[in-house]
């Protein structure tokens, strides 16, 4: 767990983020074990939770948002409504798996984007999302 939490102070690190003690401890759970993490709040929070930390939802929602906006994690929104936090910020796309509810990286070497629209005058594209939904086979 020490090396858990070492990862995880590193990562914050790499922001301007004050590194609270909540803060570190859901960093070491997205990031402890060196492997990127696709998370919902409420995925994260229950992992808090049994590692016995004091956490409200609240605040793994707070500071979900705040490793993103310091560019630690990217949003991805499914459905419109559904957010899940990915740890790892190079483009790439996803899958998202209906049956189960949960995200995955998709191979981004197999995935061509030939052209995009052009943005509307006065604007620019800031990113591209590429969602693709699986559900098993009827």
């Amino acid at each position: 767990m020490l090396e858990a939490m070492e990862r995880g102070k590193t990562w914050l690190a790499r922001s301007d983020l004050r590194p609270t003690r909540q803060r570190v401890a859901l960093a070491a759970l997205l990031v402890g074990d060196g492997q990127n993490r696709h998370v919902t709040a409420e995925s994260l929070f229950a992992a808090a939770m049994e590692q016995g930390e004091q956490v409200s939802l609240a605040t793994v929602y707070n500071t979900l948002k705040a490793f993103c906006d310091a560019g630690l994690m990217q949003e991805v929104t499914v459905d419109g409504s559904r957010s899940y936090f990915d740890t790892n910020t190079h483009d790439h796309p996803h899958f998202f798996w209906e049956n189960e509810g949960h995200l995955t990286d998709a191979p981004a070497d197999q995935l061509v984007i030939s052209q995009l629209p052009e943005a509307p005058e006065g604007s620019e594209i800031a990113s591209v999302e590429v969602v693709i939904r699986l559900r098993k086979k009827r």
